[in-house]
């Protein structure tokens, strides 16, 4: 059976099936904050729907990181560091892309286990 949640028209937040968790890429919601500031935003929504699975940033198999900017890489590094597990780090790809919204410096999507 797959679950979703926060499901709209277009698309829902998180789907999970077979014991994994997909969510969708996650942007901050304040676009005044730096790119630090932004990254801790995202990580948050992160954290929370993770906790709906319910599972968290432990079992995260797989983050993939879209940059606005790569100039941004070093202060996105900043916030990613304090937040992910030490010893329980993903497998990770960061990339530039043109994200969907100009005011975004940053969107994540991860996939995670559910135990």
């Amino acid at each position: 059976m797959i679950e979703r949640f926060d499901t709209g028209p277009r698309m829902s937040e998180m789907t999970i099936y077979h014991g994994v968790a997909y969510l969708a890429g996650q942007v901050p919601e304040d676009t005044s904050a730096d790119i630090v500031g932004q990254t801790e935003q995202v990580l948050q929504a992160i954290d929370d729907l993770l906790r709906l699975a319910p599972t968290d940033k432990r079992h995260i198999l797989r983050a993939e990181i879209f940059l606005a900017d790569m100039a941004d890489f070093a202060g996105m590094n900043q916030a990613w560091d304090k937040w992910v597990p030490e010893g329980a780090t993903p497998a990770r790809a960061t990339v530039q892309a043109k994200l969907a919204n100009p005011a975004w410096k940053i969107e994540i999507v991860v996939t995670a286990a559910v135990p």
